[in-house]
């Protein structure tokens, strides 16, 4: 009988490493701002985008359950850092966006975040660096996860 070893299972691996990665980065904004990681996945997602959008496009991207995600919502709207804004194509739905309180909180973390992910990758060279981001873009793009901030059209953003 074949025996698998975790250590080399590459969904394992990712799994750990997206983890830790994940935890490295909570600490900037946790104790800047009070956000936990479904928090910050809502501004994030909303911070490098140009328009609203809905909920259920965040949860897609980040790969959170709905319901955290609502969760996060809720939390971010009382502390007035998202606002809900009418779809026009649909009087149902409210889309998000960043308030201008979020934009600057969204505006004063990408620094420290991005300096924090330059230590993260310190370990490989410009080339592995571009060689990382590549393959990384092929394994998402074989699960048909979204790699974009271009709006989603209906059929895609169910």
């Amino acid at each position: 009988m074949a025996k698998l070893d975790l250590f080399k299972f590459v969904p394992f691996r990712l799994n750990r490493l997206g983890a830790e990665v994940s935890a490295a980065l909570s600490s900037e904004y946790r104790e800047r701002y009070g956000l936990d990681i479904p928090e910050w996945r809502v501004i994030a997602t909303l911070g490098f985008r140009k328009e609203a959008c809905s909920a259920q496009y965040i949860a897609q991207c980040t790969r959170t359950h709905k319901s955290t995600i609502s969760r996060a919502v809720t939390a971010l709207l009382e502390r007035h850092l998202l606002e809900r804004v009418e779809n026009e194509d649909d009087r149902r739905e409210f889309r998000l966006r960043l308030t201008r309180k979020g934009t600057m909180l969204y505006e004063d973390l990408i620094p420290s975040l991005l300096r924090r992910e330059q230590e993260i990758l310190g370990c490989l060279s410009a080339q592995e660096r571009k060689d990382f981001a590549r393959l990384l873009g092929k394994i998402e793009d074989s699960l048909g996860l979204v790699q974009t901030s271009r709006p989603m059209s209906e059929i895609e953003a169910y």
